[in-house]
């Protein structure tokens, strides 16, 4: 065999050690990233789980609101009724 097929030979294998070495790196990396990626999905179920009741009592306080805006803008129009009754 010749010097310059030894070479080629090496050459190669040190390519795959190369290779195979930044693919195993890239699967821990991976498996790393699902671990961080598995967490945050929990906290995100979490969070919605916990936030669930606050549509209902979105709907129940902007009906309560409503209601005291009206009476607001009753009572401001009654007050404008009166000053100008008052003034002369």
């Amino acid at each position: 065999m010749s010097v310059a097929a030894i070479a080629a030979i090496g050459v190669t294998g040190v390519l795959v050690l190369a290779l195979a070495f930044y693919l195993s790196w890239v699967v821990v990396i991976l498996r790393r990233l699902v671990d961080t990626l598995g967490k945050v999905t929990f906290g995100v179920a979490a969070i919605s789980h916990r936030v669930e009741p606050v549509g209902s009592l979105v709907g129940e306080i902007n009906t309560d609101l409503t209601a005291v805006a009206e009476a607001l803008e009753a009572l401001v129009s009654d007050i404008e009724r009166q000053q100008p009754a008052q003034a002369s």
